[in-house]
């Protein structure tokens, strides 16, 4: 197999020891829910790539739409008043399938992107307003936002200060994870008082005049597939309310069906102002992202039309292009054609199932939890006080699922967060045999390395 060092790739998120001793898989091509690597060896993806693969990687009905726009028009931009019209109908069925009665969709190429475009949005407009101080983001230590300076600023993980960051106005909340963060006896509804009040009270701190938006994950995703308690988010709306502060959802990873919904937020209580989307929007056919604000929030551009500044200043040369909608458009269609979000739940209560079967097989199993086909698997050293197992464990079991053909994935080291827990998308066309497979590769992998 090709060595690392025989490469001159620059490998992100990889453990390069670990790299340099077994080499990297490179993958040549994938049908269905399975990737193939260049001997030919077939792997069963329980990632779907970075958990956007969501129709499989050889869905006929992409390809199709996918050639066919590029033979009709390969691409064009989105700005200064011309678009192209996959563009202007995709703007107008994300719309339809989002909770928003009405609202206005941005484009660009990434979450990373669609997040740092929320933020230059919320700063122009409290401008705009006449509350220039009024800029600081908050969200949660755990949770991920993406790449770019200012989505890595949000991004509440420790080894972000390898860069220097966050920047200045980026400030993190706690993680609302009942299971690992409860006090002794403290129930749900009293541990989700408790980060309501510790979050009001940061907002006071912070001083709510200069406080812009709160951003939250709606299922904490690359931090170990956290869902809420269900009491949290409607209190927290009402704590943003209080203080007009606006309420950004990041769906860059549930948006588009991965939970079941359309978005994950819609599992609760919550109406947010903006919501971002993007690895499940074209399924991994194209790079494409989205800002979606709602129309009130919009109508603030317009205001002053004196002012040469009252109108959105940002640019984004492939936000867009017309590949990207195309392939959106269709996957829209295909997750309604083929009851996708439907297969997503079922095979979502499967997964979870199969995976409690493991827990009461394995007392390395502290925890199993998640909504669709988005579940995590926390592993830990001692059930009763959920201390977490090494990083080598998780990492031994992810790489024993590997070399058995099963790709899985496991969260990053940070803070009081280890690499200890193991986490599962796959596609949302895959079968219950396909899960009997992911889940087989896993009581394979426990059993061998405990």
């Amino acid at each position: 197999m090709l060595k690392s060092n025989q490469s001159h790739h620059l490998y992100g998120f990889t453990d390069l020891k670990t790299l340099n001793e077994r080499g990297p898989v490179v993958i040549t091509n994938g049908k269905g829910i399975y990737v193939y690597d260049i001997h030919d060896k077939k792997y069963l993806d329980a990632n779907s790539g970075l958990w956007n693969a969501c129709a499989g990687f050889d869905h006929p009905g992409l390809i199709e739409v996918a050639q066919k726009q590029y033979a009709k028009f390969a691409g064009y931009h989105s700005l200064f008043g011309r678009l192209s019209e996959e563009t202007l109908e995709l703007s107008d069925k994300i719309i339809e399938v989002s909770p928003f009665d009405d609202g206005r969709v941005f484009f660009c190429n990434s979450g990373s992107e669609a997040n740092d475009t929320m933020v230059k949005m919320l700063w122009m407009l409290n401008k705009m307003k006449g509350n220039p101080q009024k800029r600081k983001i908050i969200t949660r230590i755990n949770g991920y936002h993406g790449v770019t300076l200012g989505a890595t600023s949000m991004t509440g993980k420790p080894y972000n200060q390898v860069f220097q960051l966050p920047l200045d106005g980026f400030i993190h909340a706690d993680c609302p994870h009942y299971w690992k963060f409860a006090k002794e006896n403290e129930t749900e509804e009293d541990f989700t008082n408790r980060m309501a009040t510790n979050l009001e009270d940061l907002i006071l701190k912070e001083d709510p005049d200069t406080v812009g938006s709160v951003v939250l994950e709606p299922i904490t995703a690359g931090g170990g597939v956290i869902p809420p308690v269900p009491e949290y988010f409607p209190i927290i709306q009402s704590i943003c309310k209080k203080y007009d502060v606006l309420l950004h959802i990041d769906e860059v990873v549930c948006g588009l069906g991965r939970t079941g919904k359309w978005f994950g937020y819609q599992h609760f209580d919550v109406q947010p102002d903006i919501v971002t989307t993007a690895k499940g929007l074209a399924a991994g056919y194209a790079a494409i992202s989205v800002t979606i604000t709602s129309e009130a929030i919009f109508q603030r551009f317009k205001q002053d039309h004196t002012n040469p500044d009252s109108y959105f200043r940002d640019i984004s040369t492939f936000g867009g292009c017309t590949a990207g909608p195309a392939a959106a458009l269709e996957v829209v269609n295909i997750i309604k054609r083929e009851n996708l979000l439907e297969n997503v739940t079922n095979m979502g209560n499967y997964l979870k199932d199969k995976l409690h079967e493991l827990e009461d097989k394995y007392e390395i199993i502290g925890d199993v939890r998640g909504k669709g086909l988005f579940c995590g698997v926390e592993l830990v050293k001692d059930r009763l006080t959920k201390e977490p197992v090494h990083e080598s464990v998780a990492m031994a079991i992810a790489g024993h699922c590997l070399k058995n053909k099963v790709m899985i994935g496991r969260t990053n080291r940070s803070f009081e967060f280890n690499n200890n827990v193991l986490l599962f998308s796959p596609s949302f066309i895959c079968s219950k045999n396909e899960i009997d497979q992911i889940v087989a590769a896993v009581d394979n992998a426990i059993a061998a390395n405990t």
